[in-house]
């Protein structure tokens, strides 16, 4: 049905991967542009391998050491290395378990949340454009499909 609609010269492919592409890179570079505005007035002492171990763990919810070590795909050894680093720096903090005494729950900290809340108040803009924009019924469709695409189509990541 797709291939009748557009000229045989779009793949299936053209019409998806690089609006969803356009859109992921603007929603980088509004987080970028973001972080680089306020930069002299902001402690920076997070780095690039240091954000994404908080990215993380910040999508991973309340993970353990061994969850991060095992999402992220490093060594325990390293990846406690990293955990310490980022608990000095005040953006993590361990909890111990209380049920099991050896184990530590990692928490993002405020510090990591108002630099996370960054992106995140941009996403809540573009939904609120969105909802504007489209019929109700055309955004229950795209709510229905960013859902099935987050639960279904996207097994590699849990």
């Amino acid at each position: 049905m797709i291939n009748t609609i557009f000229s045989q010269d779009q793949s299936e492919e053209d019409l998806l991967e690089k609006p969803m592409e356009k859109i992921y890179t603007k929603f980088k570079l509004f987080f970028y542009q973001n972080i680089f505005e306020n930069f002299e007035n902001r402690e920076a002492t997070l780095t690039t391998v240091e954000t994404f171990c908080m990215e993380v763990i910040h999508s991973l919810g309340r993970p353990t050491v061994a969850e991060f070590s095992q999402t992220a795909n490093i060594s325990p050894q390293n990846a406690a290395y990293k955990i310490n680093n980022l608990v000095k720096k005040g953006y993590l903090r361990k909890v111990r378990s209380e049920t099991d005494k050896r184990e530590y729950f990692l928490e993002v900290t405020d510090k990591y949340l108002n630099y996370y809340r960054i992106g995140l108040g941009y996403r809540t803009t573009v939904m609120n454009r969105i909802e504007k924009r489209f019929k109700p019924e055309e955004v229950a469709v795209f709510k229905h499909i960013i859902e099935v695409t987050a639960e279904e189509l996207m097994p590699e990541v849990s």
